[in-house]
């Protein structure tokens, strides 16, 4: 599998609402950076990402105009813009924002997703 296609199922896995699905696709050592938070290691990124999902209800996460900074062997970063879409205290909202992914392989050289930071604009 390529960075490319890892982001891809990255997309549609955040769109299940199940972290352990998320999770699979991510690095150990993870580190994210959100416009409000910064979270390190596994169990902090999973409470972020539920407490988004029972915020928002039903989510759409989608990514545009992804651009590849870099794509060397063992690793890659990207940008993009991401929006969402979703029901917030039964109304309906949608946002944006911009977002970096950086990609690495793992000790089994598989690629994973090292760090994420997403900022609101």
């Amino acid at each position: 599998m390529s960075p490319i296609n890892l982001l891809k199922q990255y997309i549609d896995a955040t769109n299940t609402h199940n972290f352990e699905n998320v999770e699979r696709l991510l690095h150990p050592k993870a580190v994210y950076w959100f416009t409000d938070k910064t979270c390190t290691g596994m169990e902090e990124i999973k409470k972020y990402f539920e407490t988004a999902w029972d915020t928002i209800k039903e989510e759409k996460y989608s990514a545009a105009d992804v651009q590849w900074l870099v794509m060397e062997n063992d690793s890659a970063t990207c940008i993009y813009n991401y929006h969402y879409e979703g029901y917030f205290k039964g109304k309906f909202i949608k946002g944006s924002g911009r977002a970096t992914n950086v990609f690495v392989k793992d000790s089994e050289q598989n690629w994973k997703i090292i760090h994420e930071h997403l900022s609101s604009i």
